[in-house]
């Protein structure tokens, strides 16, 4: 009798596995919730000059803004459906793996734990940045050994905090972290003079320092300690997803590479010749059906947000914080900043 039991119990476990409706049935695929939802929940930052801020009338800009954007657009061909989900440093691994956002674009550096040990899959770079320190001009320091016993404020949850500890062994010196949950909060201490700087990558530097009540007391210093490849996040186990943001990604570089721009990208459509160009704007190929969407899903993120170039120069170039590209230049120009290619 206990043994037809077992079996009964087996039987209907793996009937759970199999039944559509019962407790073992496969979740939706992100791309199926997204559009059954009609909009994107896309996860930055709490509010970060040049990646992801409100600006005077309430509406989303930066970087990371534009990603999401051009994201909405490939799959559900609307910029404007997105919802902006502001999370902190604690908070953001967490709420992409637990599906409160179905993509996580918040300044995030892509490491080797972040990649193996949270569930999340690395999709891609969008900004190349280094660990910098911002600090008051009247402390006279050139580089970052010279901030020896001085306090820092910057981010918990971070990769700043383990990078200023390996610095801090590797060089011999006492820089102390003083940690914030939010940008804002490290910069309203760093105005009442709790701390001697403030450390981030070196794009939010940029942004910090034009936030300063008085820009000019305070200096970047060229230094910096680390790499920070920021990028795009997924969560794993869901390969076509990642491979949509990952391929809006490099729609938005190669089409600098290429020259289409937001202005011309729609004329290109109809009249180029170019094999490489008719295949990322969808006239030839089927990319698109290959990560079930439409065919158009490229030409349709490049009208809504324009190539890396075009995003970079608005929100960080003279247009934006006057921040040098460097190494977020195209490989083709001596940067960092490459694609695969669409072939």
């Amino acid at each position: 009798m206990a043994f037809r039991s077992i079996l009964a119990y087996a039987a209907v476990s793996v009937l759970s596995l199999v039944l559509p409706g019962t407790a073992g049935a496969q979740a939706p695929s992100t791309l199926a919730q997204v559009k059954q939802r009609g909009s994107l929940n896309c996860g930055v930052d709490t509010g970060l000059a040049g990646f992801a801020f409100k600006d005077d009338k309430g509406v989303w800009k930066g970087l990371d803004v534009d990603y999401c954007r051009a994201i909405a657009a490939a799959v559900l061909k609307d910029p404007d459906k997105v919802n902006y989900v502001p999370l902190t440093t604690k908070v953001r691994f967490t709420a992409l793996k637990g599906g409160d956002v179905d993509v996580l674009i918040r300044d995030s550096t892509l490491t080797f734990t972040r990649g193996t040990q949270l569930g999340l899959s690395l999709a891609g770079v969008n900004f190349y940045a280094g660990q910098g320190f911002m600090v008051k001009s009247s402390l006279g320091a050139k580089k970052v050994t010279d901030l020896d016993g001085a306090t820092m404020c910057t981010l918990a949850g971070a990769t700043l905090e383990l990078n200023i500890a390996d610095y801090n062994r590797a060089k011999n010196v006492n820089i102390t972290p003083l940690l914030f949950d939010k940008v804002d909060e490290a910069m309203a201490a760093l105005e009442a003079g709790r701390c001697d700087g403030y450390t981030d990558d070196t794009g939010s530097l940029a942004g910090a320092r034009g936030s300063m009540k008085t820009p000019a007391d305070w200096v970047v210093l060229g230094e910096v300690i680390s790499k920070e490849p920021l990028g795009l996040l997924t969560r794993k186990g869901d390969e076509q997803w990642t491979d949509i943001v990952a391929w809006v990604r490099n729609a938005l570089i190669t089409a600098e590479e290429l020259g289409i721009t937001q202005a011309n990208v729609e004329k290109l459509a109809k009249e180029s010749d170019s094999p490489e160009v008719r295949r990322v704007l969808g006239m030839e190929g089927d990319f698109g059906k290959m990560l079930g969407i439409d065919n158009d899903w490229a030409l349709q993120a490049l009208k809504s947000s324009g190539n890396f170039g075009e995003i970079y120069e608005r929100h960080f170039g003279q247009s934006g914080l006057g921040l040098e590209r460097g190494v977020n230049r195209l490989w083709s120009q001596g940067g960092l900043v490459y694609s695969y290619p669409f072939r």
